[in-house]
């Protein structure tokens, strides 16, 4: 019989390992604006204006940059106990860690869960000051919390199998005809997604994101970086997605994490929300205007680390993968039938 899992609320934090902890500092604090609780000569710990506990993101510096772990909040202390048993029951690596371990964070418990990621599940932290109307600091593109992870990983089906068994219910996903499914967005909080599982190379990260509330927050960040002449940290964007209805920008840090600005999705929270199939030939899924994704987009990810510290190994995607199917970069059909170019993209 497997066992109860543990009851999850929402995503809750991330750590990347830098290898800059000063030029990641002038990228996350001073362009990107997000506040610092804490730091130290090997971390630095940061929350976006509308969060309470300690931190929402952790850069710890290190040799290579990589993911260093997912963390979900979980709604009680006994939620710990059930976390540990249902992952020893699935025969994955588990580690329970005191209060403190992680700074500003009560105990936990650590997987490398079945897709090959590490991920924490925690409730209890340490409360800081909320700086929702501190708007005497707020910047023009003011961040308001985490909103989301972003998973490649090789078999897709099968992640969101794993996620059901967790109580995440999906939003929207991606499939084409013969029922390949190339992506797939998943919720506990009442929004569009806590995480998406894109069909690639894995377990890798692609991006994690952040919310503001208002799209002039996001265009000021772009202005933001043509101002210091670094607009080639922005990746994609900005745009409005298809899937998530959310209007976004995605941008590398100096490590080339991938972060994404998001805003404008929709309430997910009734039971019987409907599930949103996208045909991957329709070049509206991934930008509604219809603009061709970056090549660097689909194959470019963060390196994953395990329980010790230890780079993951890549598992190549065996199905067809979403770049190859449609036209191009990102295809520019319509999913009629016939193929239509965007204007000015034909070769």
């Amino acid at each position: 019989m497997t066992a109860t899992p543990p009851d999850v609320i929402r995503c809750a934090y991330a750590e990347l390992v830098v290898t800059d902890l000063a030029a990641s500092r002038a990228f996350y604090v001073d362009v990107l604006g997000l506040v610092v609780t804490h730091e130290d000569s090997s971390a630095l710990y940061l929350r976006a204006f509308e969060e309470y506990l300690h931190h929402s993101l952790v850069l710890r510096k290190g040799p290579e940059p990589a993911l260093g772990v997912l963390a979900y909040r979980v709604r009680t202390p006994a939620d710990l106990e059930l976390a540990e048993a249902y992952y020893r029951g699935l025969g994955c690596p588990v580690s329970r860690r005191p209060a403190g371990a992680t700074r500003g964070i009560g105990e936990a418990v650590r997987v490398l869960d079945p897709l090959g990621f590490p991920v924490e599940f925690f409730h209890e932290a340490e409360h800081v000051e909320r700086f929702t109307q501190r708007y005497d600091v707020h910047g023009a593109g003011a961040l308001s919390r985490l909103d989301h992870f972003n998973l490649d990983t090789p078999d897709v089906p099968a992640a969101r199998k794993y996620y059901e068994g967790l109580g995440f219910r999906v939003s929207e996903d991606i499939q084409d005809a013969e029922g390949t499914v190339y992506a797939a967005w998943m919720f506990r909080k009442p929004t569009v997604h806590d995480v998406a599982l894109t069909g690639g190379d894995g377990p890798r990260l692609h991006h994690i994101a952040f919310a503001s509330h208002e799209r002039h927050q996001i265009l000021h960040i772009c202005d933001h970086l043509g101002a210091l002449r670094k607009s080639g940290m922005i990746e994609r964007g900005p745009g409005r997605h298809g899937v998530s209805n959310a209007f976004y920008l995605y941008v590398r840090d100096p490590d080339g994490h991938r972060i994404e600005i998001y805003t404008h999705d929709y309430y997910t929270g009734d039971p019987d929300n409907p599930v949103i199939t996208w045909d991957v030939h329709d070049n509206q899924r991934r930008d509604w205007w219809g603009n061709p994704v970056v090549p660097s987009w689909y194959t470019d990810a963060s390196v994953v680390l395990d329980l010790d510290g230890r780079v993951q190994p890549v598992v190549e995607r065996a199905e067809p993968r979403e770049a190859d199917v449609t036209i191009g970069a990102d295809g520019f059909s319509y999913a009629s039938g016939q193929a239509e170019f965007k204007l000015g993209e034909q070769v």
